[in-house]
């Protein structure tokens, strides 16, 4: 594996991914296609009503929270890398008559494809390692956002991707120090599933995350950290809450989610 070859390696391994998570009890599609939300108040909270608001989401998968914005009443615009997810959910959308509208591009390149203006650009949950250069990250959300539009952010904290699968040992940098190449079987939406994943990611500290969006134009609104995932997609986790989930030995001891809201200047 090259790292300089990344886009190929994890488009690939993305497509690979999209038949079993859609089939998949983690992404639930039948409670999806009858009108469940896949938005979390994490992101709720900072999104607000997005009825009427043209809504940009980067890294979409097979876009159900896309679709989920849809619903809210935006007109959403989901992106993602991989061609088989942007089928999926263009069939989805579809069967759900909804008015969402996808593309396929690495989110780079995204100026290539899509000549509009957005009130808000949404990302979420595992985007930002799959990016190498943050700076190029924050031009893009800069470029798309109309003046005064909003940039709404929620991830998995840099510190949970610091430790091994099991969170016994503290086992990467924190920091952006080199590329992180890697092989995997299973996909966390289906950890038995019969895939063999090769990735290639970057870590993030905060630091990174902030003064990309800073230098790019964006005014930090708030800035939240959460010690618990709304997601079960580690190991070793306990449901303390109803979709709450914490890495049972660690407890509340470490941050898992952040989420940020900035205002384009």
């Amino acid at each position: 594996m090259q790292a300089n070859d990344y886009l190929n390696i994890n488009k690939q391994t993305w497509n690979n991914k999209v038949e079993v998570h859609v089939n998949s009890d983690f992404y639930d599609m039948e409670g999806f296609l009858k009108g469940k939300s896949t938005l979390n108040s994490i992101e709720l909270d900072l999104l607000g009503d997005v009825s009427g608001k043209r809504v940009l989401h980067l890294q979409c998968h097979f876009g159900q929270d896309t679709m989920t914005l849809a619903r809210m009443g935006a007109k959403a615009t989901g992106i993602d890398l991989s061609d088989k997810a942007i089928e999926k959910a263009k069939e989805i959308n579809n069967k759900l008559n909804l008015d969402a509208t996808f593309i396929c591009c690495d989110i780079y390149d995204l100026p290539n494809h899509l000549d509009e203006k957005f009130d808000i650009v949404f990302t979420s949950y595992g985007t930002i390692g799959w990016f190498p250069d943050l700076d190029k990250w924050a031009k893009i959300i800069s470029h798309f956002l109309k003046p005064d539009g909003k940039f709404v952010f929620a991830e998995f904290h840099p510190v949970v991707w610091m430790f091994d699968n099991d969170f016994k040992d503290v086992f990467y940098n924190y920091f952006n120090v080199e590329p992180i190449l890697e092989e995997e079987s299973g996909t966390y939406a289906d950890k038995e599933a019969p895939l063999n994943a090769k990735t290639i990611t970057w870590n993030h500290p905060i630091s990174e995350v902030l003064n990309a969006l800073i230098q790019n134009g964006l005014v930090i609104n708030c800035f939240n950290e959460f010690d618990y995932s709304p997601y079960n997609c580690f190991n070793q986790t306990e449901e303390f809450e109803p979709n709450k989930f914490r890495i049972k030995h660690l407890e509340n001891k470490i941050p898992m989610v952040y989420s940020l809201s900035a205002t384009k200047k």
